[in-house]
């Protein structure tokens, strides 16, 4: 149809995600999309040869850019170059730009694991008998290594962050679109992070997690907010996904994905209007 606007849908479909499947949710995803705009699917290592031919980039599930960084940083520059419009906006301030949002996050006092990346900072964590190391680039669990106390004496600081292991009931998921929340969904067993069942946030979770879609000041996208939910009741924050959220859509009712989809659209509708091309 003549006039729709055009966009890049970037997405790995064969991406062997654990306990995930990448693939079917952008095609479902991107099966809705099309009803209102002219839109085609690319790995993301295309992208930028890509994306001058469209009116739009949206990043989907493309997977941990760890795994091809030097083209995800040259994607970046040229989006930035050439006043490409992509969404998520690559202005995020959360894991879009690495794991630094949860030293500040932590420095800041709000509600999230307790996070150090300095040996003389140590004394800031809780006593706990283990800790979680995890690098400041990392994606996906990858690289991440749980060590008792005394190990953490023998580690080469500067790209890594330190966590006490926090011993937890489970974990929730808090899923927005701008900023508007569209459901929850939470483990019961800890386990079995992507064994998910639709969850009924309170207002208290609503407001734990809303702190964090304001702290990070994006107008438009998707975004996580991943919580977990301790033997004392209170919720700290894991992760805030801003780049590429995988969003279990098969865990949610026909009506939430239809709901998550229409926000989508209108959220899309609304960043071409406002984001012209430079």
């Amino acid at each position: 149809m003549p006039g729709r606007p055009r966009v890049l849908f970037v997405t790995d479909l064969a991406y062997p995600a654990r306990g995930r499947r990448y693939g079917d949710e952008d095609v479902f995803l991107s099966s809705r999309l099309r009803r209102d705009f002219d839109l085609a699917l690319c790995h993301p290592l295309d992208a930028a040869a890509l994306m001058d031919s469209f009116d739009a980039v949206v990043v989907r599930n493309s997977g941990p850019v760890l795994h091809y960084q030097r083209e995800y940083d040259a994607f970046r520059n040229q989006a930035a170059a050439r006043g490409t419009r992509v969404y998520n906006p690559l202005s995020g301030r959360a894991d879009m730009a690495g794991k630094q949002y949860l030293l500040d996050l932590t420095a800041a006092g709000y509600p999230v694991i307790p996070t150090v990346g300095r040996p003389r900072d140590l004394h800031l964590l809780p006593p706990a008998e283990q800790y979680v190391v995890k690098p400041k680039a990392g994606a996906d669990s990858i690289g991440l290594t749980v060590v008792p106390r005394d190990g953490l004496d023998g580690l080469t600081y500067g790209d890594v962050l330190i966590q006490p292991r926090v011993d937890f009931r489970y974990e929730v998921s808090f899923y927005y679109v701008d900023d508007a929340f569209q459901y929850a969904l939470h483990a019961p067993d800890p386990e079995r992070r992507w064994v998910l069942e639709p969850y009924l946030p309170t207002e208290a979770d609503l407001g734990f997690a809303r702190r964090f879609i304001d702290w990070n000041t994006l107008d438009h996208g998707i975004q996580r907010v991943d919580a977990c939910r301790t033997r004392e009741g209170d919720l700290l924050l894991v992760e805030l996904e801003d780049l590429n959220p995988y969003l279990s859509l098969d865990r949610v009712d026909a009506p939430t994905r239809d709901a998550f989809v229409a926000a989508m659209t209108s959220s899309l509708h609304r960043f071409l209007d406002v984001s012209p091309r430079v």
